[in-house]
């Protein structure tokens, strides 16, 4: 099974256009889930493939009601809208409100994303966009059921002080009080990922890794996305471009090449 969620600690650090376009590039069928509590972005944001807008009302919103009744790994493509380029997407909330629906559900919604990729009609693994976390976040019942928990981040020093303490509160919620090397066995392993400039990347995501190490918080740096504006907008049709030859999706294909082979979340 593979779900892999991906969250952050604070600001607007790019979950959403990460999570787009790590599923937008990732080498198995993947179903995409706007899981943030708070609301999700991509009905404004992106085009549905008849070329109209995506229906708000058909998604996470019609999941809940559906959850109530139990779910099945395979309902989940009855709520599922294809964007332009065929990436399939479950969209969120339309607002924080509306989050009191899946009050109760959050475990069983982990589960189904958790089991989709076994399901024997239509399996995939599941990206979901999880958005902001803090400790009282019910995201963390995805996250108990999650491959891979990745933690977004920008590398102002601020933003590299709250990750590291987000991931060591998250390890400890996760995987107990074991820190240093016998968290790092703990379920899920946690990875971070840096939005940064791709002329540093390399130096700054060692300094992350020294800091974390001195830490004895168990996560490591997965990698880097790109730092890009530009294939941004691309990314949400808002610019016309090569979209595969962008820096923001050659990083992001570089992360989906890295990932399988380091934490085996392909079983």
């Amino acid at each position: 099974m593979a779900l892999i969620t991906i969250a952050a600690d604070k600001g607007s650090p790019g979950v959403t256009t990460t999570a787009v376009a790590l599923a937008a590039v990732w080498p198995r069928r993947v179903l995409l889930a706007e899981a943030d509590p708070a609301g999700g972005d991509l009905v404004y944001r992106a085009r549905a493939a008849h070329g109209g807008v995506l229906d708000p009302n058909s998604g996470m919103l019609s999941l809940a009601a559906t959850a109530r009744r139990g779910l099945a790994a395979e309902q989940l493509w009855d709520h599922a809208q294809p964007l332009t380029g065929g990436l399939d997407v479950l969209v969120g909330l339309g607002s924080a409100e509306q989050a009191a629906g899946l009050t109760g559900l959050w475990p069983m919604l982990g589960q189904a994303f958790a089991t989709l990729a076994e399901s024997p009609n239509g399996a995939a693994d599941v990206i979901a966009d999880c958005g902001r976390v803090g400790a009282d976040s019910p995201t963390m019942d995805l996250f108990a059921h999650s491959s891979l928990l990745l933690l977004v981040s920008r590398t102002e020093p601020e933003n590299l002080a709250r990750v590291r303490d987000r991931a060591g509160a998250l390890s400890a919620k996760l995987h107990g009080s074991q820190r240093g090397a016998a968290a790092a066995l703990g379920q899920p392993p946690i990875g971070i990922l840096l939005i940064a400039d791709p002329g540093h990347s390399a130096r700054i995501a060692a300094q992350v890794n020294d800091m974390l190490v001195a830490s004895q918080i168990s996560a490591r740096v997965v990698g880097t996305i790109a730092h890009d504006p530009a294939g941004a907008e691309m990314l949400n049709s808002r610019r016309r471009g090569r979209l595969d030859k962008s820096l923001l999706i050659r990083s992001a294909r570089q992360i989906t090449a890295d990932v399988p082979q380091r934490y085996g979340v392909f079983r």
